[in-house]
């Protein structure tokens, strides 16, 4: 081979190594996931999981005492704002107690906590996450739901209706103490 013939191999071969250094991007094949978000300085979340994805303890306001509306009974709940379809997500372990439809809470979820002592509340609900059935088992963080404005929720104002029970040996899902869930899913430092 002459002196020639092989500088116009290498000036090739740089050429390549130039091209792919500078016009080539390697994608993985599956995005990064973002990193979570910072906790911010003045709250840290509670003992259980705040039940819409993306919504940071700050977000949050203690409404549990709050009259509704009629004025005729407290809240014993707190609402959380979200955008519609936003993921809801099980605040601990447990199993799906009751689906059910109500003219108040629309589409609604029911969760017992793993030892049967609570029920977690989820109301007006847009949709159930697929294959979602009473009686299956649930992880905190598994997406059960999507946020929404069924019942008698404001169509404009798309939220989560979160609330917390006590409950008693045998007592059924409907039943139980309502507690405020806010202190649960958000402690002041």
């Amino acid at each position: 081979m002459s002196a020639r013939g092989c500088g116009g191999g290498i000036l090739a071969i740089l050429l390549c190594a130039l091209f792919l250094h500078f016009c080539v991007r390697i994608v993985p094949d599956e995005a990064p996931r973002p990193s979570p978000p910072q906790r911010p300085a003045s709250a840290e979340t509670g003992p259980l999981l705040i039940p819409v994805e993306g919504v940071p303890p700050t977000a949050l306001t203690d409404t549990f005492t709050q009259a509704r509306a009629s004025g005729a009974r407290p809240h014993d709940a707190i609402d959380i704002m979200a955008a519609r379809g936003r993921a809801v997500l099980a605040v601990s372990d447990g199993w799906i107690e009751k689906i059910f439809w109500s003219d108040a809470g629309g589409r609604t979820l029911y969760q017992r906590s793993p030892d049967g002592r609570r029920v977690y509340y989820y109301a007006h609900l847009d949709s159930y996450a697929p294959g979602l059935k009473e009686g299956q088992a649930i992880r905190r963080g598994q997406r059960i739901a999507n946020v929404g404005s069924t019942g008698n929720a404001d169509p404009s104002a798309p939220h989560l209706h979160f609330a917390v029970h006590e409950m008693q040996p045998g007592e059924p899902w409907y039943g139980g103490r309502p507690i405020n869930p806010y202190p649960l899913l958000v402690r002041p430092r």
